[in-house]
């Protein structure tokens, strides 16, 4: 698919995120139950899927035949992210066919010396088709990623930063906003939309299509909010 067909697939639905990383109850060294997560988004009628690892891109493909939104998790010493943060992430999730490629595009510490817009430069210097989403947490960090090259923005980052520490509970409708507003590209909400009615004020708001994991894909995280809601009753 090309850029605007791909654009065009997403725009107005729901991209489901089905990651598993060490330490999920879902995470399995030796094999992925992930392709399985994506049969049932794409039953419900996803049109995209998000996810983690050389592996689940490729299964998830084969599986679905649905376009993917690549990312490498990985830590570095020096480096205070870790998705997609360096040339072999780059390399690894092209290498697998992903038709985007998520990128930590925060203003966090890099341990190549780099910012994020320095680094999505050279990227895209080594693959000039590569399709970028820039995964963000501010809205300066936004529109320093799409004057890079990303190709569309993300709020995924947000609270998960120093900067943005501070924003929990609901949804961060006002940055997704601010990002519609400000810049030409799409834009993708991303964090803590865990019902559907947030899904739908983030359209309603202009995001060009919502990204959901946690709420769908995560049971350990799912189990969690219900537990925590009722454990009053229990004390």
């Amino acid at each position: 698919m090309t850029k605007q067909e791909l654009f065009d697939l997403m725009k107005g639905t729901i991209i489901v995120s089905c990651q598993a990383t060490p330490g999920e109850p879902l995470y399995m060294k030796d094999q992925s139950i992930m392709y399985l997560m994506a049969r049932a988004a794409k039953q419900a009628g996803a049109k995209m899927i998000r996810t983690s690892s050389v592996r689940d891109i490729v299964e998830i493909k084969e599986e679905t035949g649905l376009p993917v939104i690549g990312l490498i998790k990985r830590e570095y010493p020096g480096y205070t992210g870790r998705i997609t943060m360096t040339m072999r992430e780059v390399d690894e999730c092209m290498e697998a066919l992903s038709d985007i490629v998520s990128i930590d595009c925060t203003d966090t510490v890099r341990g190549d010396g780099l910012t994020a817009p320095q680094f999505l430069k050279l990227v895209k210097e080594k693959y000039p088709n590569i399709i970028i989403m820039a995964d963000c947490a501010t809205l300066e960090e936004a529109k320093a990623a799409y004057a890079a090259g990303a190709d569309l923005v993300a709020s995924t980052m947000n609270g998960y930063t120093a900067a943005t520490a501070h924003c929990k509970g609901e949804p961060n409708y006002e940055l997704v906003r601010e990002m519609v507003a400000a810049l030409p590209c799409p834009v993708v909400a991303e964090g803590r939309v865990h019902t559907p009615d947030q899904a739908r004020k983030m359209l309603e708001i202009g995001a060009w299509a919502v990204v959901v994991g946690g709420a769908i894909t995560r049971p350990l995280e799912i189990a969690g909010r219900f537990m925590a809601a009722v454990k009053d009753f229990h004390a």
